[in-house]
């Protein structure tokens, strides 16, 4: 028998918004690893895999990965105090698969799972719910009336929320990616969890209703803006992360080696230079 699960992070508009903004500022270096990893397969395709996966009955999909796709951090808290559980979780997984990525001895498919999850866990740490409090998973467990519909705070910004607005993912690439400044790109260059963790629980903290039962136009109005900051946000910095980790190896020069000058042994005479002589064809002098 399955296990039930918790939402998922974003759901897949948010996820593909995020992998296909990332797409637009990979480094050439960065692409072609990409393309040679995940042949035809885009972010925004590669991003949604570790949800999809979470069907399959196999005990890695079941009991091993569902940890990878969080982080527990109660109210005052920050992450480096409280750290990852035994199980794992979002960060440790993170650092796992970028291992992977760099490896020489991972095999391709190892390889091509480490990516999709990189990508879907950056994604996922930008979701505020996914840097839960430890009393709700994440939200799950508050109801709400979301628009008149029974729901729970975790389903309104994993996807409610984006489809109240009704674009596509493509779509909404292009609104939020149009509005990135360069400006923004340079103060969201963090590629540190840490920095993404400890501005997803500070928003997760403001996003609880005052009322669950009467959740619509007002929360919207309050909220969206901050998702789509968010997605941005994930956008810039999983490519950032990716050209970090795709980037060549710098090589650093080694100081140059004098050759050692042969010393004639002690005590022996050098030997005697024969006398020059003058070639029977010798060229004219250029100063006479």
């Amino acid at each position: 028998m399955l296990t039930s699960l918790p939402a998922l992070g974003w759901g897949q508009t948010g996820h593909r918004v995020t992998g296909a903004i990332a797409q637009r500022y990979l480094s050439p270096n960065a692409a072609s690893a990409i393309a040679e990893l995940l042949p035809n397969e885009t972010l925004a395709e590669a991003s949604t895999y570790a949800d999809e996966m979470r069907s399959n009955p196999a005990p890695y999909w079941q009991k091993t990965s569902p940890p990878f796709h969080y982080v527990t951090v109660p109210k005052g808290k920050h992450y480096h105090q409280v750290g990852a559980p035994e199980e794992g979780d979002a960060v440790t997984a993170l650092a796992a698969f970028t291992d992977t990525l760099k490896s020489p001895q991972a095999s391709r498919q190892d390889k091509q799972l480490a990516l999709r999850f990189v990508v879907h866990i950056i994604g996922d740490l930008h979701q505020p719910l996914h840097a839960g409090n430890g009393t709700d998973r994440g939200g799950n467990d508050l109801k709400v009336r979301f628009f008149w519909e029974d729901s729970n705070l975790h389903r309104v910004w994993d996807s409610q929320m984006l489809a109240q607005r009704e674009l596509s993912f493509t779509e909404w690439t292009d609104w939020l990616d149009a509005k990135i400044t360069a400006d923004q790109i340079s103060q969201w260059s963090s590629t540190d969890p840490q920095t993404w963790i400890a501005e997803s629980t500070k928003l997760r903290d403001k996003v609880y209703p005052e009322d669950a039962n009467d959740m619509s136009y007002d929360y919207l109005y309050a909220h969206l803006p901050q998702a789509k900051t968010r997605l941005q946000q994930a956008g810039i910095r999983l490519a950032q992360y990716l050209n970090s980790v795709f980037a060549p190896a710098q090589v650093t020069p080694q100081p140059a080696q004098a050759t050692p000058q042969k010393v004639p042994p002690k005590n022996k005479k050098p030997a005697k230079q024969p006398k020059e002589t003058k070639s029977a064809t010798a060229l004219p002098d250029p100063q006479s």
